[in-house]
């Protein structure tokens, strides 16, 4: 998570809050972990996965009894989402086609709100925890994750669950309570440093993580949650908040207390893959953000650019370390929707979202994008999940396209059907003009996918060589489901403007 700014407490907390949550801190131990009893190993290689962003209180409340301080009108408030009512409308998003969940992170947060950002803004996001050892009675309870894991896993989808290493929330028990005294450089004391290992990201604590209690109770925590849920991995925040030999004996822990797999997808801000590559190089993470390809694929298809030098920024991403991926999104709840920044334009993020399920790594869709959902400027990036007629809370009445719902589900049946726009190279075929046309060729002979994207306002042509996967064969664009002419040993192909071709022998 990147906080929006820094925040200040209020000089009361919610009393109401305050009293339903008491049973809510108990002894800071770790419980001892105990494996899920019905967890269910998949075995799917981590690259070819595309992976979910759910935002667990602006999706479904399934639950009314644990809304405590709800306000779905109020932007930095409870919006009574919780796991109840993730679990219970799983198909939404297992009938999408992704293979993978991420969900931020459960354990139980400060009580109250911080007003630093002109408005009382919660912990609805689960970023500010207050106590690592519970889960947040607001979200739900130990047995309820455990049974969305599973529910999970029955339906082929993995759990990638949200941990922060580097912070609690404001005013935490770890600041307050005298068993955790000097574990944290903060702003009361004066204590924050001015690098990445030792400021105070928006004014958070920054947990001294060098030190070995502090590792070990934190380490104990959150892997616990693992053993215990089933989960199949974490996507690890603030990354370069936290120092290399803690990762290290993050990842040695992983393989030996939870499985030898277990997948660790790391969130360094601004994070390309040169930047990556020390995490990589070490064996630290599996796989990390890259935040260059938001800007790099709206930006074209906005006009911005030559389209050959896009084409060489798609190719770059191959440019990673072998068995080691990145992960790229077009939305987060970190920066503005792609449509927001397209100005609404649904071609244009049309084609944004062909471009992300055509290009290598894992692709990240944040909940609601694949119906249109408004995903502005924050804190408007963290709105309700639409759910039209639907009477689901507490996004129930909002708008949704679900013609943008049938093309997102048509590229992951698309993606999933061809390794090679997983795990294939990049060849680069034609940047004239507005026109760009690529080929995905894959880890069989016959796995061959040509890409071709028209962000002009009309129509394009391009002409080249029949791969030798499709020769004998006939020629489709998956996305209009349309025969493509052949000719001899070359291929034709017209793009309408404003329009994109998925190409591949049937």
């Amino acid at each position: 998570m990147r906080p929006a700014r820094a925040r200040s407490l209020p000089l009361a907390l919610a009393a109401t809050l305050a009293a339903a949550l008491a049973c809510a801190h108990p002894d800071p131990t770790p419980p001892v972990p105990t494996a899920s009893p019905a967890s269910a190993r998949i075995e799917r290689p981590w690259a070819e996965e595309i992976l979910y962003f759910v935002l667990l209180d602006r999706f479904a409340d399934g639950d009314p009894a644990n809304d405590v301080a709800v306000d779905p009108k109020a932007k930095g408030a409870f919006h009574g989402g919780d796991l109840a009512g993730l679990t219970a409308h799983l198909d939404e998003i297992a009938s999408l086609g992704v293979t993978a969940i991420w969900v931020n992170p459960l354990v139980d947060n400060i009580d109250g709100f911080v007003t630093g950002a002109g408005f009382p803004d919660w912990a609805y996001h689960g970023y500010w925890a207050d106590d690592f050892t519970k889960l947040d009675p607001r979200f739900g309870t130990e047995e309820e994750l455990r049974r969305f894991v599973d529910a999970c896993h029955a339906r082929g989808i993995r759990v990638l669950l949200d941990v922060v290493y580097n912070h609690p929330g404001y005013d935490s028990r770890y600041l307050r309570d005298p068993r955790f005294r000097g574990w944290t450089r903060n702003n009361t004391e004066g204590t924050c440093g001015d690098d990445d290992l030792t400021s105070c990201l928006a004014g958070l604590p920054d947990f001294k993580t060098e030190l070995t209690p502090v590792a070990d109770y934190l380490l104990d925590a959150q892997i616990g949650w693992a053993v215990r849920s089933g989960v199949d991995g974490f996507r690890l925040d603030t990354l370069k908040h936290v120092d290399h030999p803690f990762w290290q004996q993050h990842r040695a822990r992983t393989r030996t207390e939870v499985r030898e797999d277990f997948f660790l997808l790391g969130e360094l801000w601004a994070g390309s893959p040169e930047s990556l590559d020390p995490y990589f190089a070490a064996d630290e993470m599996d796989a990390g953000f890259e935040f260059g390809f938001q800007g790099s694929a709206i930006g074209w298809l906005m006009g911005r650019g030559r389209t050959v030098a896009f084409d060489r920024y798609l190719a770059s991403r191959h440019r990673v370390r072998p068995g080691y991926s990145l992960a790229h999104f077009l939305s987060s709840h970190d920066v503005p929707g792609g449509l927001h920044v397209l100005g609404g334009d649904r071609e244009a993020f049309r084609l944004a979202a062909v471009l992300q399920f055509t290009t290598v790594g894992i692709p990240v869709v944040y909940y609601g994008e694949e119906v249109a959902r408004a995903i502005g400027e924050w804190p408007d990036n963290r709105s309700d999940m639409p759910w039209g007629e639907r009477d689901i809370l507490p996004g129930a009445g909002l708008p949704r396209d679900e013609g943008m719902r049938a093309h997102y589900q048509r590229l992951t049946a698309i993606r999933r059907a061809h390794p090679a726009l997983s795990r294939g190279g990049h060849e680069p075929i034609s940047s004239e003009g507005d026109l760009l046309v690529f080929l995905r060729r894959g880890v069989s002979s016959l796995d061959a996918v040509g890409v071709a994207v028209n962000r002009g306002a009309s129509a394009a042509r391009a002409r080249f060589p029949l791969p030798p996967e499709w020769r004998g064969r006939e020629v489709e664009d998956l996305l209009a489901g349309e025969a493509i002419p052949v000719s001899g040993d070359a291929i034709d192909v017209e793009v309408p403007a404003r329009r994109a071709r998925v190409l591949a022998a049937r």
